[in-house]
């Protein structure tokens, strides 16, 4: 991981930086060959097509995807959760659904194109 991506990790807040942690951890332990670098500010992790990142916002993390498709699951299994076309914006006291974000970080970087 290169400093950029260690700098940024290190610099989310305290009351969101269990988030971004658990997040983070979530895609290595899933794609530990993946290429981590900062696309748009943002920690990236590509493998081939694929992609996923990860941004610390002013009051919650977001989940970003290549696209609403890899959402659409989750949408209909956590509709309190907050999703935009492509990302979910997990709010501090949301509880992060570990199954169901697995499913749509593989769909993301596995399924690139939908």
């Amino acid at each position: 991981m290169n400093k950029d991506v260690t700098a940024y990790l290190a610099d989310v807040p305290a009351e969101r930086q269990s988030h971004v942690t658990q997040l983070h951890e979530l895609i290595v332990g899933l794609y530990p060959n993946a290429t981590v670098d900062m696309s748009y500010r943002m920690p990236t992790y590509r493998v081939g097509e694929g992609w996923v990142a990860l941004a610390n916002q002013k009051r919650y993390v977001s989940l970003y995807t290549c696209g609403e498709v890899h959402l659409a699951a989750f949408k209909k299994k956590h509709p309190d959760i907050k999703t935009g076309k492509g990302c979910i914006n997990f709010k501090e006291s949301d509880r992060l659904p570990i199954t169901a974000l697995k499913q749509v970080v593989r769909h993301a970087i596995e399924h690139p194109k939908g």
